[in-house]
Order: structure tokens, then C-alpha cells, then sequence
């Protein structure tokens, strides 16, 4: 009987350490939350714990601790100081949108925000990291240079006289400006240069007594873009249509001044453009056109967003709910040359000299119906950046182009005022004003007054898409873009929409 007790016990125990190590490997072995995560991986990151920074990322690169390593080293890092907000959950994926303080020896204190995303993999909460972790300017193979300059410039202030934060993205777009009028002691940059690309500047560090430079930027617009875009991978450049110039660059791109040098797809934004081309040639927003669900413009077959079909409709209708069988069809009836120099009257192709380096809109020859059938919905081989989305509005707003600019105009020069056609810069005012209240903008939440165009640009050939809304209100114009966003009605509108409810309040 004892022998029988004995093993008896025995399968008992081994049935509990079974059951115990299935437990075990069911537990997912990590932190079970992405407050858990993110708080363990800024605490080993302010220690400086590279090792254990490393077994909280998901498939992290074989350099991890020399990437961090090498920042601090080119920068002459004395100390570092994290303030991470609260993780934003969506399903699985998370992000922390933190504020970085970096204290540089013997220069200064350098501060700017970046994003830590987070995954769950295998049920354990990870970072999921790149570059961009350490900085958004951050690729693959860039390097980090602190470089004195000998004669600096106070870092350039607001249109006001008073500093800008140094957390506001639009930081990298002022390093480097400068009027020569007077002469700083010596200063330093902080400078980040990615393969391909030129160095960027992304904070100088001038002498006390320097001058500092006044560029066009407003304190208030540049706080609502910057609040409007938040951690997401998306810009918005506001403009002040009467004068064109720039009042905020909000910037999360991954590319170092995308909201200037970006070229994308504009998508149905470009309808702007050709929409002025229409009413040019004698069509009104009452004239009578076609709105089926697929269409062949030119040999090129083109479908509408969900397969919209409006019948015959007035062309505000077709511009209000995006129809790009008419607007495709259309635009091969008017001809490259027409359309060419539509989009000429609104800046493509021209040379913006802001201040900065920056791309204006580009419309190559289409090359034949099937590319210009393209080109009329802002797809194909028609580029732009969100800068020269925001002068399409602005002057539509004003009523005439003008060329965008970052400084005073005594020093970016008086630049080009060129007048649009009274009717057509009266019915595109009308057919923007439609898509916010009645078109597929109506319900982004845009306050009363709002008038604009939605995009959803194709740029790849699985239909992934960016998101896009150009418009204005008041002497206020702006494009908000958001990459890789999907839908503009239902992404970059609500962008704009939260940049206008903050300017508004």
C-alpha cells in the first residue's frame, strides 16, 4: 500500500509540473502592456542600459547599442532627459509621442519630440524600432556632425520678434536661415546627414549678441498645426493667402523637410487644377456632366472610390463627391496643353525660393490620352509637395497665385503675383465650399466657413494610398497630408479640421 501511495504522489506532482510549465509557456514573456513596455524601455534608455533597452525591441539590428552610442559620442551628450506622454492605443500597435531633452557639452540643451512604436508579439508588449526612434529625421546610415559655425545667427524667431519652441517641427525648416545683417559670436548645429541626401540642420546654437532673423511664422498657427498633426507620419502647411506667406510647417515625415521637398501624388486635390482648366474653356459649376462608376478615358480605364455613380450631374456635383470618370474624361477633352497651363497658373513647375529649399509641383508632359487621362485626377506622373498643395488653395482663397515665402520679402524677394480669371476663382470658391459642407469632406467636422478638395492618391500599384485636403478659410489656407493615411475625406480632413478648431477657439 505504501508503494501504491508513493507513486501515487509521484503522478500527482508530475501532473502539477506540467500543468505548471504549460502555464509558464503560455505567459507571455514580456511586459503585458504598452505603458509596461514603454515605461521599462525609457527607464533603461536614461540609464543608459543598452542591453536591456535590446531585449524589449522586436527584432532589433545588430549595431543597436553603437547607434546609440555614436549619437551621443558625434553630439558630445553630457546627460539626456526623457518626458514620455501616454501610450495611443489601436489594436496591437501602440505609440508614444515623447519629448527628448539632450544636453550637448559646452553648447547648449537640444529638445525635440520623436515617437516610440510598440507591437504585441506573442502576447509581450515590443518596441518596434528604427531610426526614426532616435530622431524622425533619422534614416538608415545617417550620421550625426555638431559643427561650429563661425559666424552665427540667433536661431530665427517668429513673426513677432519672440523664439519658437524647440520641440516644433518646424525647426529643421529655420536652421540655417540668416539676413547677414549682423554678425553673431561663434555657434554651433546640429547637423544629420542621411545616405543620398545632403546635411540638414536641425537646431543651431547662436552667440548671445547675434540678431535674430524674423521669418513669416505665426506662434498660434504653427502651436494648432503642430497640436493637429501630433506623432503621426503627416504635414500641414498653412499660408496666408493675401501675402503668401508662410505662417506654420507642421512636419512628422520621415524624410527631412517633407512638407518642402516631398514630391506625391496629389490624387483628387489636383482636381482643383483641373476643375479651373474646365471653367477656363466656358463650363460652369451648373454645366451638365457624367458621373458613371467606371468610364475609359483615353485606352485607360477609370473607376470612382467605391464605385460612386452620380448619373448626370452639375460639375459641382461631380467636384463635390470626387467623380474621377468625369473629371478624367473631361480632362482628355481639354487637351495637355489646356491643362498644362492650368497647372503653370497655380505654380507647378515653378521655382519657389521661400527662404529654404523647397519643390514646387511638377506636371511633365502627359505623353498621349491614357497619361493625361491620369494627370487629370492628380495621379500618374504629376508630383507635388504639401507646399505647393497649400499655394493651390491659397490661391483660390485670394484669388491670385503667389509665390510662398519663409522671410521677409525684402529678402526672398517680391516673388510672382499673377491674377486668376474672376470666373473661374468665383466657381472654384463655390464647388470647394461644396465639398465641405455637402461633399465627401461634410462630415470631417470643419468649422463653418471651410472650403477645400479631398484626396486619396494612389502610389503604388496595390491601390495603397496617400491622404490629402488642401482648402482655406478666411486669410488662412492649407494642406494637410498624411502618408500612407487612406481615405482624405476620412484622414487628412479631420487633420484640418482640428488645426482650424484650434485656430478658431
Amino acid at each position: 500500500m505504501r508503494q501504491v501511495a508513493v507513486l501515487a504522489a509521484g503522478v500527482i506532482l508530475l501532473v502539477a509540473a506540467a500543468a505548471f510549465s504549460c502555464a509558464a509557456l503560455r505567459r507571455p514573456s514580456g511586459p503585458a502592456t504598452p505603458e509596461q513596455a514603454a515605461s521599462a524601455y525609457f527607464r533603461a534608455w536614461g540609464n543608459g542600459d543598452f542591453a536591456a533597452m535590446r531585449r524589449l525591441v522586436d527584432d532589433p539590428p545588430g549595431d543597436f547599442a553603437d547607434r546609440h552610442r555614436d549619437l551621443s559620442r558625434s553630439l558630445h551628450v553630457d546627460s539626456v532627459e526623457f518626458t514620455p506622454g501616454r501610450p495611443v492605443r489601436h489594436g496591437d500597435e501602440a505609440s508614444v509621442d515623447y519629448a527628448v531633452t539632450r544636453a550637448l557639452g559646452g553648447v547648449g540643451d537640444w529638445s525635440f519630440h520623436a515617437t516610440l512604436r510598440l507591437a504585441r508579439r506573442n502576447g509581450a508588449w515590443r518596441v518596434v524600432w528604427s531610426p526614426a526612434t532616435l530622431h524622425p529625421a533619422l534614416v538608415d546610415g545617417g550620421e550625426w556632425f555638431l559643427t561650429r559655425i563661425e559666424s552665427a545667427s540667433a536661431a530665427p524667431a517668429a513673426a513677432d520678434g519672440r523664439p519658437l519652441p524647440d520641440d516644433s517641427s518646424v525647426q529643421p525648416y529655420l536652421a540655417g536661415l540668416g539676413d547677414g545683417s549682423e554678425e553673431g559670436r561663434p555657434g554651433w548645429a546640429v547637423q544629420i546627414r542621411n545616405p543620398g541626401h545632403v546635411a540638414v540642420r536641425l537646431k543651431t546654437f547662436g552667440g548671445s549678441d547675434a540678431h535674430a532673423l524674423r521669418t513669416t511664422i505665426d506662434r498660434r498657427v504653427q502651436a494648432a498645426a503642430d497640436a493637429a498633426v501630433g506623432s503621426a507620419s503627416a504635414a500641414l502647411v498653412a499660408i496666408r493667402p493675401s501675402t503668401g506667406e508662410i505662417l506654420a510647417v507642421a512636419d512628422r515625415l520621415p524624410d527631412a523637410k517633407g512638407a518642402f521637398l516631398g514630391l506625391y501624388p496629389p490624387g483628387s486635390t489636383f482636381k482643383v487644377v483641373t476643375a479651373a482648366a474646365l471653367l477656363n474653356g466656358g463650363m460652369t459649376p451648373a454645366s451638365p456632366v457624367d458621373c458613371p462608376a467606371v468610364t475609359v478615358a483615353g485606352q485607360r480605364t477609370i473607376h470612382n472610390h467605391g464605385s460612386l455613380a452620380l448619373g448626370r450631374v452639375p460639375l459641382a456635383d461631380a467636384f463635390a463627391e470626387s467623380c474621377n470618370t468625369t473629371f478624367a474624361t473631361l480632362g482628355v477633352a481639354a487637351g495637355a496643353r489646356r491643362l498644362g497651363s492650368s497647372a503653370a497658373a497655380f505654380g507647378f513647375g515653378a521655382h519657389f525660393a521661400p527662404g529654404t529649399d523647397a519643390y514646387a509641383g511638377d506636371f511633365p508632359d502627359p505623353g498621349g490620352d491614357n497619361g493625361l487621362a491620369e494627370a487629370s485626377i492628380g495621379q500618374g506622373r504629376v508630383q507635388a509637395s504639401p507646399l505647393a498643395m497649400a499655394v493651390v488653395a491659397a490661391a483660390v482663397a485670394d484669388g491670385s497665385y503667389r509665390s510662398p515665402r519663409l522671410v521677409s520679402a525684402r529678402l526672398a524677394g517680391q516673388g510672382t503675383v499673377r491674377p486668376l480669371p474672376a470666373a473661374v476663382v468665383a466657381g472654384l470658391r463655390s464647388m470647394m465650399r461644396a465639398v465641405a459642407t455637402r461633399g465627401t469632406a461634410a462630415h470631417a467636422g470643419l468649422p463653418a466657413g471651410t472650403a477645400g478638395k479631398t484626396g486619396t492618391a494612389e502610389y503604388d500599384a496595390e491601390g495603397r494610398t496617400h491622404a490629402w485636403f488642401i482648402g482655406y478659410r478666411g486669410d488662412l489656407a492649407f494642406a494637410a497630408f498624411v502618408l500612407h493615411g487612406g481615405d482624405g475625406g476620412q484622414v487628412a480632413a479631420p487633420v484640418a479640421a482640428r488645426f482650424l478648431t484650434v485656430i478658431k477657439s
